[in-house]
């Protein structure tokens, strides 16, 4: 399968990689560790998913308001 994302900032790669672990330990979500997400169930990738879109938010919300977490 080819993604069609493309990263602004390709060296964020392994920060959007860590983000993702911490993220679904924090869900109790397992990841597949071959990198196959056919078998993870929708519910799952969506929470991963959206857990992550509103952690960025977060973070540009703090960065545009100069503070940091």
């Amino acid at each position: 399968m080819s993604r069609t994302n493309q990263l602004v900032v390709p060296q964020s790669s392994a920060a959007l990689d860590q983000m993702k672990y911490e993220v679904a330990q924090e869900l109790g979500v397992q990841i597949p560790q071959d990198g196959y997400y056919g078998n993870m169930a929708t519910r799952d990738a969506g929470s991963l998913g959206g857990y992550i879109t509103r952690k960025l938010v977060q973070i540009a919300e703090q960065s545009l308001a100069g503070t940091s977490k």
